[in-house]
C-alpha cells in the first residue's frame, strides 16, 4: 500500500512548482495498481463503526475507495500530474457496484486519470478507481477533484438549489471526528485532522473529511447492502464540531447545517 502521508508531503513540496490552467496542460498516462492482498479487519472494524455501517455483512459500498485513495494520491503528486494537490478539492464522486462485495474478497486496484476539463472556478481532473476480483470489473467510482485559479471561462450562476428533503436524523459532530475518520481511512490532510492546521489552509476550523458524509448518509439506507449507484455532489464543508441535518425521501439524500437548515453541504442520489 503506498504511504498515504508521504505522499501528501511530496505533494506540499511539488504544488508550488505547477500551474493549474496551465494552456496545453495533459494527464499522465500513468495506470497505477495494487495487487489483490487481503483486508485488514481491524481497519474495516474502525471504518464501519466511524460511519455507521452494520458491523458485519458486505463491505460498504464506498470501502473500495478508501483502500484506493493512496494510489489515488501517488498520482496525482507525481511530477507529470499538471495540477498541485495543494488546494485540490474534491467536488463529486460516481460509484458504481457491479456486485455485493465481501470482506473476504482480495480486490485488485486500479487508479487513472481520464479528463481534464475547464470549471468556471478553475480546471476539474477526474480520477478513475477500478476494483477486480479474479480479473472481473466488480466496482469502480470516478471523482471530480477541483484546481482553483482564475479563468476566462465565462462564470455560470449555480443552478437552483434543491428545495429542502423530509429530516431523517440530527448528527452532533464532535471535534475529533476528522481524527478518527482518518485513523480508519488513513486519510490525515491536515484540514481535517486540528483547528490550528486547517486555519493554515483558510477554513476557522477543521472540516469533516467530505467522504465521511457520503459514507454515513448512505449507512442509513434501508439496506447498505443492496446500493448499487451512489452520486454524490459536495457543496460546502462540514466544520467541527457542530451539528448537521440528515434528509433523504429514500432515493435523494441530503446534508444540511445552520439553524433553519439553510446550508446545504451535500447531495445526492441512489440506485
Amino acid at each position: 500500500m503506498p504511504n498515504l502521508t508521504l505522499s501528501l508531503a511530496r505533494g506540499a513540496v511539488t504544488s508550488p512548482f505547477k500551474r493549474a490552467g496551465r494552456p496545453g496542460a495533459t494527464l499522465p498516462a500513468d495506470r497505477l495498481r495494487l495487487p489483490a492482498a487481503p483486508l485488514a479487519p481491524g481497519r474495516l472494524a474502525t471504518y464501519r463503526t466511524i460511519c455507521g455501517f452494520p458491523a458485519t455483512g458486505p463491505l460498504p459500498v464506498t470501502y473500495p475507495h478508501v483502500l484506493a485513495f493512496p494510489l489515488a494520491m501517488r498520482l496525482m503528486t507525481r511530477p507529470g500530474f499538471p495540477l498541485p494537490v495543494t488546494g485540490l478539492v474534491h467536488t463529486w464522486i460516481e460509484i458504481t457496484a457491479h456486485r455485493t462485495l465481501q470482506p473476504q474478497n482480495m480486490l485488485e486496484l486500479t487508479v487513472y486519470a481520464h479528463e481534464l476539463n475547464p470549471h468556471r472556478r478553475g480546471t476539474e481532473v477526474t480520477v478513475v478507481t477500478e476494483a477486480r476480483l479474479a480479473g472481473e470489473l466488480v466496482w469502480e467510482s470516478r471523482s471530480g477533484y477541483l484546481s482553483r485559479h482564475a479563468t476566462r471561462t465565462e462564470a455560470t450562476a449555480p443552478g437552483k438549489p434543491p428545495a429542502p428533503l423530509p429530516a431523517a436524523a440530527e448528527w452532533r459532530l464532535p471535534a475529533n471526528l476528522g481524527r478518527r475518520y482518518a485513523a480508519a481511512s488513513g486519510d490525515r490532510n491536515p484540514i481535517h485532522l486540528h483547528p490550528l492546521t486547517a486555519r493554515l489552509f483558510g477554513f476557522p476550523r477543521a472540516i469533516a473529511h467530505g467522504m465521511w458524509t457520503v459514507a454515513r448518509c448512505l449507512a442509513e439506507a434501508p439496506d447498505p447492502a443492496t446500493l448499487r449507484t451512489v452520486r454524490a455532489d459536495f457543496r460546502a464543508p462540514v466544520l467541527l464540531p457542530g451539528t448537521v441535518t440528515y434528509a433523504s425521501d429514500g432515493h435523494a439524500f441530503q446534508l444540511r447545517g445552520g439553524p433553519d437548515g439553510e446550508r446545504l453541504h451535500l447531495t445526492g442520489t441512489t440506485g
